[in-house]
């Protein structure tokens, strides 16, 4: 008799329960045989011979090596990665997906706040988001991030309401309250939504126009006008018609300082923290200390006013009504050299912007022109407006520029094209900023208008209008 044939006829005469057994005990005999003939085969021999087999299931056992693959196939790879990657993984998530990540479980809870992947985020969006960082200012929370682990317990213990005897918990915690990471971690990760809710009254701010007015009385018997100024938190330095610069203390509205010095009125100016830069009718540009207000240089170039000017990273760029724009090499306050002169406007030069690949300058002669910032070499003419250019503003790939023609254009560096003309103002528009989401103009007609945007500029601009 065949022996297949054999153990087949005695399998059936078996009862289940003997068959199962028997089915095992051959199984069992074969299988570490089969195992090591699987793998000596290749990965591809391995795989296919699986395919084979898995062929040849029924539908239920197909069923039971989907449970079985499930749990194999959902790996946690955060948990299983080394700790200093798993946080550089999580660390580039954005503050929604950082709260969900937190829910998964007890170990991405653990990286996450081991690492001050809050903290992070915080630090990373106050260096690159002007909002950011002028609400880090204004709530003080500056004093909780750039500083050490220690300094940064210590100022989030203050702020908590602990007391000084609380801080000795911390070199032994007892309970997860005073876990010095989980405390720096639940702080952080709370000061998002209070972060948003300023931005979104913020944004309604805008949208709506609340705004609160206060005015600063600036006249004086030989003062008639501001024509230029720059403020932060704490100051606002401006020009005067009356040859002075004033800085004024910004939250008490008083001034603190007069620099005296230009025999014209200061049209222009630029500071930093250390210098400030301003230009005048007199011709001349001169620098200041910002601090003491001492006046440290004076630059004689122009033969005529000069209208503006712009400082950045060494480089200084004036612009003038004798139709010239000098580029300067600052190695320091007093030591600031003459680099190239620049020429092709037919009529003053009313404003410049520069950064470390354009130089950006519009005149009265209805052009904006840009130049090599490294070479100061002409590369290209923008036309378009029909009367002279009076503001200008450049970042990135954006000029935005205002004309007595009465309207706004916007242009794409690279190409020179004109991408949008606004039109609204009633009179000539004497200044202008634009940041990512909104153009702020303001004109000779008493108006200030505010034109929302998106890029890729291809829809309309809706200008919000404040008197």
């Amino acid at each position: 008799m065949n022996p297949s044939s054999s153990t087949a006829h005695i399998l059936a005469e078996l009862t289940l329960g003997e068959r199962e057994k028997v089915l095992s005990e051959r199984y069992l005999c074969e299988r570490d045989n089969l195992i090591s003939k699987f793998m000596a085969w290749t990965e591809q021999d391995q795989t296919d011979f699986c395919k084979h087999l898995l062929q040849r299931m029924c539908h239920h056992q197909h069923g039971q090596i989907d449970q079985f693959l499930g749990p194999m196939l959902k790996r946690d790879f955060i948990s299983l990665l080394p700790t200093g990657l798993a946080e550089n993984v999580l660390q580039l998530l954005d503050a929604q997906s950082l709260y969900a990540c937190e829910l998964v479980s007890k170990e991405w809870h653990k990286v996450i706040a081991n690492g001050m992947l809050w903290r992070k985020f915080f630090e990373r969006k106050f260096r690159s988001d002007q909002l950011w960082q002028g609400l880090a200012n204004k709530r003080g929370w500056k004093n909780f991030l750039f500083v050490s682990k220690n300094q940064a317990t210590c100022s989030i213990l203050a702020a908590s309401g602990y007391s000084v005897a609380d801080f000795e918990k911390l070199r032994r915690p007892i309970d997860k309250e005073f876990d010095p990471l989980e405390l720096q971690h639940k702080f952080y990760r709370g000061l998002y939504p209070q972060i948003m809710s300023d931005i979104r009254q913020i944004e309604q701010n805008w949208r709506e126009g609340h705004h609160r007015l206060e005015r600063i009385n600036c006249g004086s018997e030989n003062s008639k006008g501001v024509y230029c100024l720059q403020y932060d938190d704490e100051k606002i330095v401006s020009g005067l018609r009356d040859n002075t610069i004033k800085i004024w203390n910004r939250p008490a509205l008083q001034c603190v300082a007069t620099l005296t010095g230009h025999t014209g009125s200061v049209l222009c100016l630029q500071y930093d923290n250390q210098i400030i830069a301003s230009g005048s009718s007199d011709a001349t540009v001169r620098i200041w200390d910002v601090r003491t207000g001492a006046q440290l240089n004076t630059l004689i170039h122009h033969c005529e006013a000069v209208l503006h000017l712009r400082f950045q990273d060494g480089v200084l760029v004036t612009c003038s009504k004798d139709r010239s724009i000098a580029v300067w090499d600052m190695a320091s306050p007093t030591e600031i050299n003459i680099r190239r002169v620049l020429v092709g406007h037919r009529a003053a030069v009313n404003v410049v912007d520069f950064d470390q690949r354009y130089i950006v300058s519009a005149s009265g002669d209805r052009t904006i022109k840009v130049w090599n910032a490294g070479t100061c070499e002409f590369l290209r003419t923008l036309n378009g407006h029909k009367r002279g250019i009076a503001c200008l503003q450049y970042r990135d790939r954006l000029i935005v520029s205002g004309s007595s023609d009465f309207s706004i254009r916007l242009w794409d560096i690279e190409c020179g094209n004109c991408l949008r003309v606004l039109e609204g103002h009633e009179e000539l528009v004497r200044c202008i900023r634009f940041d990512s989401k909104r153009i702020v103009s303001g004109a000779y007609d008493g108006k200030i208008k505010i034109w929302i945007y998106k890029l890729p500029l291809t829809r309309e601009h809706r200008p919000v209008v404040y008197v």
